[in-house]
């Protein structure tokens, strides 16, 4: 194997390689993926010189370790985390050069929930339908990282890397959601709408990269029943039996029979990435004639 690669030394509670996602293929089943926190992701990438879309790595809560088998510029980001080389501090947020050999250790997230680790050249996996994105819930792209696995890393870019790029927005303290009633507003009553407006919810310790869950006042039923499966979009608050919102993210289903009241604005997830369990979610209709 080409030098151009890394070990993993310790892979953390869950890292996955991620990119902007596998676009434009819903109607075959296969959900979008790619980076939670996309927003990060792409921040990463410009600090070492690559193009948006190159593939990163995504850790959850307690980071990871790579060794690096060439000299090779990272760059950590999203959540705020010690980062450390040989046991030696480096800058967080910034493009840092990891000598070959080294072991680039990540830390726990301080705030937030999710970092992001882009290296020169990015994370170069065999693409599976046009992104390297891991998709937990199809089991497509490159499986989650393990101790001792070997992943390989792409050409140097051409780019320099950036050293001016724009501030990572940080974790929310609440969670603020805005939302467009529908497709199926009219399968509750009126106190439900009026509660999905103005009650308070959280984000529960059940969430993940399918769905953040929320844990509050449930959701009244107009219509009892269940619907026949129907298409699933990124950014859709479905409500399963127990009547509280689950919010779909990058690896959620294409399809369900759960009755979805609303869909959040695309702009918005990012921040449910980093929401950590317990904090406050409020959703934000933007329609008329809510009551």
């Amino acid at each position: 194997m080409t030098d151009r690669a890394f070990a993993v030394v310790r892979a953390g509670a869950l890292t996955t390689v991620q990119d902007l996602g596998r676009l434009g293929h819903a109607h075959l089943g296969v959900p979008r993926s790619g980076a939670l926190d996309p927003y990060a992701s792409r921040l990463v990438n410009r600090l070492v010189g690559n193009p948006g879309d190159a593939a990163v790595l995504e850790t959850t809560v307690n980071g990871c370790a790579v060794r690096p088998r060439c000299a090779v510029t990272v760059a950590v980001g999203g959540a705020p985390c010690p980062v450390t080389v040989d046991g030696r501090p480096v800058a967080w947020g910034a493009a840092v050069r990891v000598p070959a050999g080294a072991v680039l250790e990540v830390g726990a997230a301080v705030r937030g929930l999710r970092a992001y680790v882009a290296f020169a050249g990015g994370v170069a996996t065999d693409p599976v339908l046009g992104s390297r994105s891991t998709d937990l819930l199809s089991g497509l792209g490159p499986p989650p990282l393990t101790d001792g696995a070997v992943l390989p890393l792409g050409a140097p870019p051409a780019t320099r890397p950036c050293y001016d790029a724009p501030p990572w927005p940080g974790p929310p303290g609440e969670l603020v959601l805005r939302v467009r009633l529908g497709p199926r507003d009219d399968w509750f009553t009126r106190a439900a709408l009026h509660t999905l407006a103005t009650r308070a919810y959280r984000v529960s310790p059940a969430s993940n990269r399918i769905g953040l869950r929320t844990e509050g006042p449930p959701l009244e039923r107009a219509v009892p029943g269940e619907l026949p499966s129907e298409g699933m979009v990124l950014g859709a608050v479905q409500v399963p039996p127990d009547g509280r919102p689950v919010v779909f993210l990058a690896d959620h289903p294409t399809t369900g029979g759960y009755p979805v009241v609303a869909v959040v604005r695309e702009r918005d997830l990012a921040a449910a990435a980093q929401a950590v369990p317990g904090t406050p979610v409020r959703f934000v209709v933007q329609c008329a004639g809510v009551p």
